[in-house]
């Protein structure tokens, strides 16, 4: 993959491009950088699409921000933007993961002339997201957590990043991870994304997304996030709403389960918008 560095909102991205053919943007979630995608990137890349998949502010190699404010979502929406931007694409498909898929909503919402199509994994539409009930609320107690100064970091960094080393399934994910986080202010500055969005969560008065088709897909085994928030996302989409479920997989679907999750993408990506 080519690396590039894009300039947005005072932070240094890197983004990395591989392929040629219709332009896809993937939007990686916490704690993860673009890496996560490698299974999808080779798939789409074969299968004749343009993969654009940077590393969001105080990620991977982008660099960090120096405030909690730094990380509000209509920063990182703009980080979005700047990147197509920076390639001159007026349109691109998009796919994206967990917090990636935060961001990615509200893009699409506010930005709808800017893609073809959206694939969500694992996270629903806002408002579906804050109507998801006492599952969702009990799957979500590390958010108000997180809120605390230090104890965020206490919590992941405590015993040898046990938290973080039982999130994946991998043990070579979970090593990934925790070196990515062992590095200076890179932890804080993940943790700062539910610091800086705190209202966001609860939201409710979200416009629908609009004018293009959008593929939900949840996993059955995911400790963070009910997929009844993507089973209900269907209400708050005006255009064909497309719903699926990958059995077996945990949170990390796109890592856990590669073989379904490139199926489903390349066949919505491929499939003709109706009119």
């Amino acid at each position: 993959m080519e690396e590039h560095r894009v300039r947005s909102g005072g932070v240094d991205l890197a983004v990395y491009v591989a392929g040629k053919g219709p332009p896809v943007l993937m939007v990686h979630g916490f704690p993860d950088d673009h890496e996560v995608w490698k299974e999808q990137i080779s798939a789409l890349v074969a299968a004749g699409y343009q993969v654009i998949a940077p590393d969001t502010r105080g990620c991977g190699q982008s660099t960090i921000a120096s405030t909690v404010s730094d990380y509000h979502i209509q920063l990182l929406i703009g980080d979005m933007i700047a990147v197509l931007d920076h390639f001159g694409l007026e349109r691109a498909s998009l796919v994206a993961h967990d917090w990636g898929a935060m961001i990615a909503w509200r893009l699409v919402i506010t930005h709808p002339d800017r893609f073809e199509r959206y694939a969500a994994l694992s996270v629903g539409h806002p408002a579906a997201l804050s109507a998801g009930g006492k599952m969702q609320m009990l799957k979500s107690y590390y958010i108000f957590l997180f809120q605390y100064r230090r104890l965020g970091e206490w919590m992941l960094r405590g015993l040898n990043w046990r938290r973080v080393r039982r999130m994946y399934k991998s043990r070579e994910d979970a090593k990934q991870a925790v070196a990515r986080l062992s590095r200076p202010g890179y932890l804080t500055a993940g943790i700062n994304y539910y610091r800086a969005n705190m209202r966001v969560f609860g939201q409710r008065n979200v416009p629908n997304c609009k004018n293009m088709p959008v593929l939900g897909i949840a996993s059955d085994k995911d400790p963070y996030i009910s997929d009844q928030a993507l089973r209900e996302t269907a209400r708050f989409v005006d255009g064909t709403y497309r719903f699926e479920i990958v059995h077996g997989a945990g949170h990390w679907l796109q890592r856990d389960a590669p073989e379904a999750v490139n199926a489903l993408l390349l066949d919505f990506l491929g499939a003709t918008a109706p009119d």
